[in-house]
Parts: C-alpha cells; structure tokens; sequence
C-alpha cells in the first residue's frame, strides 16, 4: 500500500529542515548543476552528485547510486532526499523504492516542470535503450517541498519546459487555469511570485486529484499522458529536444486529431497553438529532421500499448480530457496527416 504525500508549496527555504529534522540519517541526491548553484543549502553529511541530462537517467547511475549507499553503510532507518529537477526526482525515487526494497525519501523539486510535474504522483523510473521511464515503480515520496526560490535561476528553456505540463494540466482538466494563462501571461513570464504560485498550485492540484482516483494508471490517469504519446517518441527521435517541446509538439498533434474527430473546434486548435506559442514552445515537427514513419515506429513501443492499440488521450473539450482505444492503423493515418 502506498503512502501519502504532504505537499508544500511557496514555502520559505530555510524551512526545509523542520520537514526533516525527526530523520536519523539523510541522503541528499543531486546533480552537479543544482550543487553548483545551492551547495550552501544543500544537507551534505551523505551526498551524491550526478551528471545532468538524459544520459544520466538510466539503470548504470542507479546502480553507481547502490554502491556509493552499500559505502556508507545505508540501511533502512536512511532517508533519501532528491533535490533537483524531474530527472534528479526520478532517479532519486527509483533508487529510494528499489533499495533493500524500499527506504523513504521526498523531494525538493526545483525546476518548474518537477514542481509542477514530474515529483508529484508516485512514478518513479529510468529510461532504457532510448525508452522513456520504461523502467520504474509506483511509490510515493514523504513530502514535496517545492519553493519558488529555486525558479529564479531558470533558464528560458527550463521555464518553457516547465510550462508545456501547465499547458497540459489547463486543457486537460482546469479550464479556469487555461483563461489565467492567457490573461497574465505577463506576469507568468516576469515571474511574478502570485502567478507563480498559481500556476504550480492549480498543476499540483489537477495532478493529484487525478492521481487520487487511479494511483497505478489503470483509468483516470491515463488522461495525464495528453501529449506525451508523440512527445515521447520525438525525445527519443531527438535528443536534443527538451521534454516541454516535445510534449508541445505532441499536445498540437493531439488537438487537431480530437478535432479530426469532432470532439472540438477548429477555432479551439488555434487557440491552443496560439498559448503554446506565446510561452515560446513549438507546435510542429519545423526544424526537425525527423521522419512520420519513424515517429510511428517509436510510439509502437509505447509502455502504454496494450497488444494492438493505444490508450490515446483527446480533448473531449477544452478543460476535459477522455481516453480511447485506437489501432495503430488509425493512429498511423493521423501522424500521415496531421504531423
């Protein structure tokens, strides 16, 4: 049975401590960038430092991970605490889950996209052979404490990436989110503390209501992969490509095949690749040496197939979000015509 998570958000910093001043033993798992910029506040007796980027997101770092543990003599009453983005969050939950079977952790996300994303709802994995998260456990951390101090030193691609989820979150299922996002855009991208803190609210609490009712992604949850089914292949077709691009290449795809499919209007696309654009996030496979067939073959290996079809998520409306069952046929078809 899973545990619950506690939540914080806006929360100062310095008062990270009292969430985990009761652990006998803390290990802190970042990445060199993070360490680079916040060492001074970062609890160091038993710290691991990773590499950044994709590369570092694979069952080799989980394993270097054990052996530094095994080292320093971890055992169960040891606490890890991931403080870093989604691929630090990631990494940090699947070693905490998968070490002697389970130790506790919580995360300090500090990019936007794990704020407001990728630490929240109990997934944690790795990629393997170029497949995304393929590998991985279902275990929620103790806590999330996620701060906007961290946000301040984003770059623009971070920020970006970060909004793609907000986007997602907006049209999925918070259709007041999606008007805020188009009404104080500037105050978003000034990083205005209030605006802030709605967004990464607003995200956690789409996430976590969704996830509240299918923990392990049998139903509900399935309508949080909006986007994902071509952003996915596309990361793994491009490297270079951030996951907020791909997902906002995935999102406009899936908008014109729900309205391919009369679920909405014509005018709602356009509506949506006007937002995604705004925030500075592409909404087409321009500039992209990528080919249709190719994408297709990736997304045949989607961990969400089941036998010959797909769980695809449309846009039933914007701010409501469905699941169907489609062949690889028709969703062949669709990337032939709508990519």
């Amino acid at each position: 049975m899973s545990i619950s998570s506690k939540i914080i958000i806006g929360e100062n910093i310095k008062n990270l401590s009292k969430y985990i001043e009761n652990k006998k033993h803390i290990i802190s798992i970042t990445d060199s960038n993070v360490y680079g910029l916040y060492e001074n506040y970062i609890p160091s007796k038993h710290l691991v430092v990773i590499g950044t980027g994709e590369k570092m997101k694979t069952l080799d770092t989980a394993s270097n991970i054990y052996d530094r543990l095994l080292g320093m003599g971890a055992d169960r009453s040891y606490f890890v605490l991931g403080i870093g983005g989604g691929l630090v969050c990631d990494v940090a939950g699947f070693v905490a889950s998968t070490f002697m079977r389970g130790i506790g952790f919580g995360f300090v996300p500090t990019t936007l996209l794990a704020q407001v994303d990728a630490s929240i709802g109990g997934k944690n994995g790795v990629n393997f052979k170029g497949y995304k998260n393929i590998v991985g456990v279902f275990k929620q951390p103790e806590f999330i404490f996620s701060t906007p101090f961290f946000l301040k030193t984003l770059k623009t691609k971070e920020f970006t990436c970060g909004m793609a989820e907000v986007i997602k979150h907006a049209l999925i299922a918070e259709s007041d989110l999606l008007v805020f996002l188009e009404q104080k855009f500037n105050q978003i991208i000034s990083f205005d503390d209030l605006a802030i803190k709605r967004i990464v609210t607003d995200s956690v609490k789409t996430k976590t209501n969704i996830v509240n009712l299918d923990e392990f992604e049998n139903g509900e949850r399935r309508k949080l992969n909006f986007g994902h089914t071509i952003g996915h292949a596309l990361e793994k077709l491009s490297p270079g490509i951030s996951h907020g691009q791909a997902v906002a290449i995935g999102m406009m795809f899936a908008a014109r095949f729900s309205s391919q499919r009369d679920f909405i209007e014509w005018n709602e696309v356009t509506r949506i690749e006007r937002l995604i654009k705004a925030f500075g996030l592409p909404t087409d496979l321009s500039g992209l040496n990528i080919r249709k067939q190719d994408i297709f073959e990736a997304v045949k290996m989607d961990k969400k197939k089941e036998d010959d079809e797909l769980n695809f998520v449309f846009l039933k409306k914007l701010g409501d979000a469905l699941v169907e069952k489609i062949s690889f046929e028709e969703l062949e078809d669709a990337i032939r015509d709508l990519c």
